[in-house]
């Protein structure tokens, strides 16, 4: 199973943060730091700081030699969709082909009226998203041919994206959700992972079962389906659930063989102090 950081960016995480949860990934052998893409703080702290996402991991990217770095995951309200992709392709080219990317409808409205993004309705939001994905994956993402789209949305006429991404045959795209109808056909056509939040693990076997039904009626293998959850290694959390990996060693261990069996093929903990670098390095050496 894949053992991955994540660490929400939002929460008044500093460059010097960054460079040390990166250096102590790398230190002890984690192979991925992902974070979350929001500029204002989801739990309410209106006085921290979020540094962009894309220029952290652009700058992470160009400092680190083997930490994968990617979006858990990036609203597609915050970007157009080809500076998104490029923003991806860069990173891709400055680490060597570390990169994932992560896309998603968004969420937060406080966080779209404050920083004057459309919040659109939720079906207005899977709509953008399936017209995101399309340009991303086949005309950034594709054979280098010449793309033309025309939705509702967005229209771009003859691109010839250049660069290529350096990753063959793209950057791995991942989607994130509940696994509803429409986002399952979303990533059986587009996404190389699908990520749910939280789930228990009754929600992991239904939602891996949409993912892997959907995907078999595209004519694909499933794709890998892997968890975001809150983590405290080596020690309990006040405020832990069931749906934590949280606990010593041994009940950590004990909890990722319940999810691998579930069907899970990778986690991603979501610190709940992103300056306790000696429980980065624990993870890295017990787990990871």
């Amino acid at each position: 199973m894949r053992v991955a950081l994540m660490i929400e960016g939002q929460e008044d995480v500093t460059w010097e943060d960054w460079v040390a949860l990166a250096d102590a990934c790398e230190r002890s052998g984690i192979e991925a730091l992902f974070r979350s893409d929001h500029y204002l703080s989801v739990m309410g702290e209106g006085e921290r700081g979020a540094l962009d996402a894309w220029a952290v991991i652009n700058a992470l990217a160009a400092r680190t030699t083997t930490l994968r770095l990617g979006t858990m995951v990036s609203p597609t309200s915050f970007r157009h969709p080809s500076v998104l992709a490029r923003l991806a392709i860069a990173a891709d080219h400055v680490s060597g082909g570390r990169i994932e990317l992560g896309m998603g409808t968004g969420w937060s409205e406080v966080e779209h009226t404050a920083s004057g993004f459309p919040f659109l309705s939720m079906k207005e939001r899977m709509d953008v998203l399936e017209e995101q994905l399309e340009i991303v994956h086949d005309g950034y993402f594709g054979d280098g041919e010449a793309f033309s789209f025309k939705g509702e949305h967005y229209e771009l006429t003859d691109l010839k994206a250049r660069p290529r991404p350096v990753q063959t045959p793209h950057p791995p795209l991942i989607m994130g959700g509940a696994a509803g109808p429409r986002a399952a056909r979303l990533a059986a056509r587009y996404a190389d992972e699908y990520n749910t939040v939280m789930p228990t693990l009754d929600e992991i076997r239904e939602r891996k079962a949409n993912i892997d039904a959907a995907c078999a009626k595209a004519g694909r293998e499933p794709i890998p389906f892997t968890v975001m959850t809150a983590a405290s290694v080596g020690k309990d959390h006040p405020d832990a659930t069931e749906t934590w990996i949280n606990g010593s060693v041994e009940q950590v261990k004990q909890r990722l063989a319940e999810l691998e069996q579930a069907g899970v093929s990778g986690v991603y903990l979501q610190m709940q102090d992103h300056r306790d670098i000696a429980m980065v390095e624990l993870i890295g050496r017990e787990l990871a």
